[in-house]
């Protein structure tokens, strides 16, 4: 069960007595409508372009999303969070959460999210399709095989990696040098055993002995290519600039040279259809495509937003994780890349992760604590001001709980208004749509009366360098950037060789503005030691990796996978 789920006071429509209480049972719970209606009768969509994925779930197709080039653009708001603590903040809930509401006030909304990575459903969060009664649905579909699209994207990233094993088995025509081979391989689970293996042991027939290794598939460069190509022409150019390796004498040798791109741009030709699902208020909603905010560049596909733009009034996006990581990579490298211009972002608290970042234990969260609240406040304030660093109003949500107090509500609010800010509080996980109407309205206030003037963090012509340490000191408060020798030459390497307009897109931990994940709150003068960068030539970015981020996690003790079954009429209970 949801952290919510656990603590929050429902007030929905159901009967007490026979009322869901999880998160997966208020999912199954629901009137869901046939996702053809959906896409027809709410979007307009014409039913030969709907391929449906059983009753609830289809894709949409790329030739009806080219028509929609002449229409004029929605709204975009992005909803993100404070730095995520164990107390729960709720974006993915409040994302569409809002939705709902601005929907059931009027408005024409639509929302675009990720697709759930099979690692953490079975790991350490469970299911991300939001909770309560704000969510996604078919909720079990979603965060298990949905249509499929993280199993071609792993495939079309392992395909790769055997024609270039292939490749040098057959006599390495091109000269990659076995101790420079950059590519891996990946799977989409968290798995420890498999962060750096020996391949091809046995005969000579099985290759040539070499270091290798695995990454979560949303930490894959085919996941950020899928994400950030606009259509598939564009997607083939960039699967062609991977980058495998480079011969003894430093050349590149890239994807294209492998003839690899063909093959998998067949594997990846239906996944980059748009994937169309429902809200429980059976309001659209796209989930499509999934990189993770800590070790990628965490938001949902190109192709989905810029569809969903044309066809909507209103679209609400999520970034992963804390404003420092999922809304800044959301601004400096999908919006910079794809032209987009956000007009406002919700940036989302609660009540008890502030006190949490104020020092309090998640035990005792549950008692009134103002000097704690205050203290955490710092956190809330950094991500408010680090958002409108990029000339986009903001407005924070407050995620109810029912532990809540009258008084450190009112605290809060002041808190918030005292820098010019909307506080809006909201019971979407309760109420549904119903909960976040206020949150609706006031956005729907600040987007027609403050215009956002969005800017990229740094331009594209400053020092890869210096975009990494702008970063650290303007979002994550840090004095300077520790640069590894190694990684330091690396980076001039990267702009000789024409690369250095790319943006950045810094790899670290969700927990903190530091690289320690134990420092909560809003710490100030540190160091973000940098020891290790990667060119991500297709996706267009450099990866900086600081501190002791993974790109292949590992299960807890005791993963979720521990409480998921399947009963006898095969209905799954335990994901979330």
């Amino acid at each position: 069960m949801g952290a919510q789920a656990k603590k929050k006071a429902s007030k929905g429509k159901i009967d007490q007595h026979k009322k869901p209480k999880t998160d997966i049972e208020i999912s199954q719970a629901a009137s869901l409508k046939p996702v053809l209606n959906i896409a027809h009768d709410r979007l307009g969509i014409p039913l030969k372009h709907i391929f449906p994925y059983g009753h609830y779930k289809a894709k949409i197709s790329l030739d009806y999303v080219k028509t929609l080039k002449k229409r004029r653009d929605g709204k975009m708001i992005l909803v993100t969070a404070i730095t995520p603590t164990p107390a729960g903040e709720g974006k993915t809930t409040t994302t569409i959460g809002l939705n709902d509401a601005l929907n059931l006030i009027g408005k024409k909304s639509l929302i675009c999210i990720r697709e759930p990575s099979l690692g953490p459903c079975f790991g350490l969060k469970g299911g991300a399709t939001g909770g309560g009664y704000a969510q996604v649905a078919p909720m079990e579909d979603i965060n298990l095989h949905f249509t499929g699209d993280f199993h071609a994207i792993g495939t079309a990233n392992n395909l790769l990696a055997a024609m270039l094993d292939n490749h040098i088995y057959w006599g390495n025509a091109l000269g990659l040098d076995l101790r420079r081979v950059a590519w891996r391989r990946a799977i989409d689970m968290n798995d420890r055993a498999l962060r750096h293996i020996v391949q091809s042991l046995g005969s000579p027939g099985n290759g040539y002995p070499r270091e290798d290794g695995f990454d979560i598939t949303v930490a894959s460069e085919v996941m950020a290519i899928f994400c950030l190509a606009s259509d598939l022409d564009d997607l083939q150019r960039r699967l062609g600039n991977i980058i495998v390796g480079e011969t003894k004498d430093h050349r590149y040798v890239r994807a294209r040279e492998l003839n690899a791109v063909g093959s998998m741009t067949a594997l990846l030709k239906d996944a980059l259809q748009p994937n169309l699902v429902q809200t429980l208020e059976n309001n659209p909603a796209f989930v499509h495509g999934g990189p993770f905010a800590n070790i990628a560049h965490g938001c949902n596909s190109v192709i989905a937003t810029k569809a969903a733009l044309k066809m909507a009034d209103y679209v609400v996006l999520e970034a992963g994780f804390g404003a420092d990581l999922g809304a800044e990579k959301f601004f400096d490298i999908k919006c910079r890349k794809a032209g987009l211009k956000p007009d406002c972002t919700v940036v989302v608290a609660t009540v008890r992760a502030l006190k949490m970042h104020g020092g309090v234990a998640k035990e005792n969260l549950g008692k009134e604590n103002l000097d704690a609240l205050e203290k955490g406040f710092a956190n809330l304030a950094r991500h408010v001001a680090n958002v409108q660093k990029f000339g986009v109003p903001a407005v924070v949500c407050i995620n109810r709980f029912s532990s809540d107090t009258k008084a450190e509500m009112a605290l809060l609010r002041r808190l918030v208004e005292a820098r010019g800010v909307a506080c809006v509080l909201a019971d979407h996980w309760g109420q549904g749509g119903r909960g976040a109407k206020d949150l609706a309205h006031e956005v729907v206030r600040t987007i027609e009366e403050t215009p956002a003037k969005f800017k990229p963090l740094y331009p594209d012509e400053m020092p890869l360098a210096e975009k990494i340490r702008t970063v650290a000191r303007e979002i994550y408060g840090a004095a300077d950037i520790a640069l590894d020798p190694a990684a330091e030459k690396k980076l001039k390497a990267f702009e000789a060789d024409g690369f250095g307009r790319f943006p950045v897109c810094i790899a670290k931990t969700q927990y903190s503005f530091t690289t320690d994940p134990a420092i909560k709150g809003a710490p100030e003068g540190h160091i973000i030691p940098v020891r290790d960068v990667r060119l991500s030539a297709g996706a267009e970015f450099v990866v900086a990796l600081c501190g002791d981020i993974l790109t292949m996690p590992g299960l807890p003790r005791v993963p979720a996978a521990n409480n998921i079954a399947v009963t006898s009429d095969g209905k799954i209970t335990g994901l979330f």
